[in-house]
């Protein structure tokens, strides 16, 4: 059922933003598949057997960008994901992405639990934290055709209410996808955006260690 045809990795260094230039780059990274809609052309009923497939490819794509990004796992703070459909499909054939996509960047970058026992406030405990990774991971998808740009958002890893990581990374990947395939995308970041100072929930006053704050 899978069958890739390209995989197109984007990985960018942000100095500033016009202001004063960072210590620290912020890194930006984001990878697409891209690979054959077995759905396209059709209305199909029964689509999760595609979304259980895609399980392997997902954690094959977080640990391609990690290592394309050239940092360890604890530098990764911020990830979103999305998904390009081809003019064939329709956007439930993206949504196929929310699970292998977004759990494959949580098991990589040391969530404990699973979706089951996170959802009843089971997951196992790590130096007094459930793991890392407790934050949903925020996605976006569109139907759209060859070369088709898609801003994809990003929150921190551990707390969605952290506003210095509210980010987006934009994602295009040339010639693709064509009408019968689907651009499937993972994207992470190092730290908030560059010259981020409008408030709110700062990283280092995450408390609850429940998601959100």
């Amino acid at each position: 059922m899978i069958e890739i045809r390209r995989i197109f990795t984007h990985v960018e260094q942000i100095q500033h933003e016009f202001g004063p230039v960072a210590s620290t780059p912020l890194l930006r990274g984001a990878i697409g598949v891209v690979l054959t809609n077995p759905y396209a052309g059709r209305y199909e009923a029964d689509i999760l057997p595609m979304m259980e497939e895609l399980q392997p490819v997902g954690l094959d794509m977080a640990q391609r960008l990690q290592a394309a990004m050239d940092v360890p796992v604890d530098r990764i703070e911020g990830y979103g994901k999305g998904a390009i459909v081809g003019a064939a499909g329709e956007l439930e054939h993206g949504a196929l992405w929310h699970v292998p996509g977004g759990y494959a960047m949580r098991e990589l970058l040391g969530w404990k639990g699973d979706a089951k026992a996170y959802a009843k406030g089971q997951a196992e405990e790590k130096n007094g934290q459930p793991g890392n990774a407790l934050s949903i991971v925020p996605s976006t998808k569109k139907v759209g055709g060859p070369g088709a740009t898609l801003d994809v958002p990003m929150t921190h890893v551990n707390a969605i209410y952290v506003r210095s990581h509210f980010d987006a990374i934009e994602v295009r990947v040339p010639g693709a996808p064509l009408a019968d395939e689907i651009v499937f995308i993972l994207a992470m970041s190092t730290g908030p955006r560059i010259h981020a100072r409008v408030g709110g929930l700062a990283a280092n006053a995450i408390s609850k260690w429940d998601g959100l704050r």
